[in-house]
């Protein structure tokens, strides 16, 4: 058995509210009927950090990530003073990455410039789209007009490392209206862009009510053509639906998919922490409804250790996200097991030429990368206790054709972009 050691620690904070719940949307959101219980809800989250931060005493918060729901509801001031109650009882790193995910409607002229003041370092925003009438269908509240606002300020405010969401596959688009979008998002200079499937999801609207969408040789046009301009715009794709400019990648996503921890305060929220001395991974969850976490003492907070057997998978369900895949020596050191207990599948996968391997490396190869849920189906323990939407966003495995077609990702839970 290897040695398990202590990896990078950051911090997720859930904001369950929207103005309207997206038809599309699986997440742990809900429609805000009434006021928004702004103070109550930053006061729960206070008591929240102080509860967990014993289990981190002395563990340095790389990174902070704000999603949602629309945080981006709450003020700038409340944000500020979320920052400071984290600040107070966690050891924040001095250069700390702070994620807003903020919608394009629902946010006032000027704030960007007062969320800057107040802590906040990286915005993304949800653009979705540029076409009025494929927002529509999405069920988003803004306009294309109000993205270019947004961005504007932001790049006023001093925020020009922000990211915009857009997705494709949308009902009723073909490739030339789908490279438009990712045109449009390129002249509002982004920093980060995630481009995403629209995917339909048990549970939601769409999944009652399908819309047509694009078939399977439509989307994979899409992609190819959207990832060839992007990439020609300077932003290299790093992850499976994440492009970059260079040094401007999320560093809170990269610490989710090298298998790092991270603290997660707010209703529905996950989280994951090692302890090396007890040999154990833990996976924490909060009450999901947020009238039952804002009455909740703490003590409601669920707490599983990860089996042993569960640990290729959710290691590799992180890491082979990764264009450039990840150092051998990292799946020893995260997860406490020897290279032996991945040796098998990762042969398969060499020889099917869905991987590829050098002493020091395993990456995923294009076809690979593209056929991603293929690959993790290979390190599936017979039984298992998946990790929940906010451990990662990915379609759901239980699909019986998932592994016959691509896996096209986006943000959402704990992990956003």
């Amino acid at each position: 058995m290897s040695a398990l050691t202590t990896p990078p620690l950051a911090l997720y904070v859930h904001f369950p509210w929207c103005v309207r719940k997206c038809p599309y949307c699986d997440f742990n959101s809900y429609t805000l009927a009434g006021e928004l219980p702004e103070s109550a809800y930053l006061g729960r989250l206070a008591r929240d950090l102080e509860a967990q931060a014993s289990e981190v005493a002395g563990r340095e918060v790389i990174s902070v990530f704000l999603g949602g729901g629309t945080p981006s509801l709450f003020s700038p001031r409340s944000i500020g003073e979320l920052l400071a109650a984290a600040r107070r009882v966690l050891k924040l790193a001095p250069r700390l990455e702070v994620t807003l995910e903020a919608n394009p409607g629902a946010i006032e002229r000027g704030a960007f410039r007062e969320y800057r003041a107040a802590g906040v370092t990286r915005v993304s925003l949800g653009a979705q789209s540029f076409d009025p009438e494929r927002l529509k269908a999405l069920g988003r509240i803004h306009s294309p007009a109000e993205t270019r606002r947004a961005a504007e300020e932001l790049h006023a405010a001093g925020l020009a490392n922000f990211n915009l969401d857009l997705m494709y596959a949308l009902p009723g688009q073909d490739v030339p209206a789908a490279r438009l979008d990712v045109a449009e998002a390129l002249e509002l200079r982004p920093a980060h862009v995630s481009h995403y499937q629209l995917t339909i999801e048990p549970g939601t609207v769409f999944a009652a009510r399908r819309p047509p969408l694009p078939d399977e040789d439509a989307a994979a046009a899409m992609l190819d053509a959207c990832a060839a301009l992007l990439g020609d715009a300077g932003l290299a794709q790093y992850e499976v639906s994440a492009y970059a400019r260079p040094g401007r990648q999320c560093r809170h996503n990269l610490n989710y998919w090298r298998f790092g921890d991270y603290l997660g305060v707010g209703a529905g929220a996950h989280g994951k922490l090692t302890f090396p001395h007890a040999g154990q991974i833990v996976r924490t969850l909060q009450p999901r409804e947020p009238r039952r976490y804002l009455a909740s003492s703490g003590a409601e907070l669920v707490r599983r250790a990860v089996r042993k057997s569960e640990l290729p998978f959710e290691f590799m369900l992180n890491a082979l996200r990764l264009k450039g895949g990840f150092d051998a020596a990292l799946f020893p050191a995260r997860t406490g097991l020897d290279w032996q207990a991945i040796a098998s599948p990762i042969d398969r996968l060499l020889r099917r030429g869905m991987l590829r391997r050098t002493p020091e490396r395993c990456r995923p190869s294009a076809q690979g990368l593209r056929f991603l849920n293929e690959m993790l189906l290979e390190f599936m323990p017979e039984t298992a206790e998946l990790p929940g939407p906010s451990a990662l966003s990915t379609a759901a495995l239980g699909d019986p054709g998932l592994h016959r077609r691509p896996l096209f990702t986006g943000s959402g839970g704990a992990i956003g972009e």
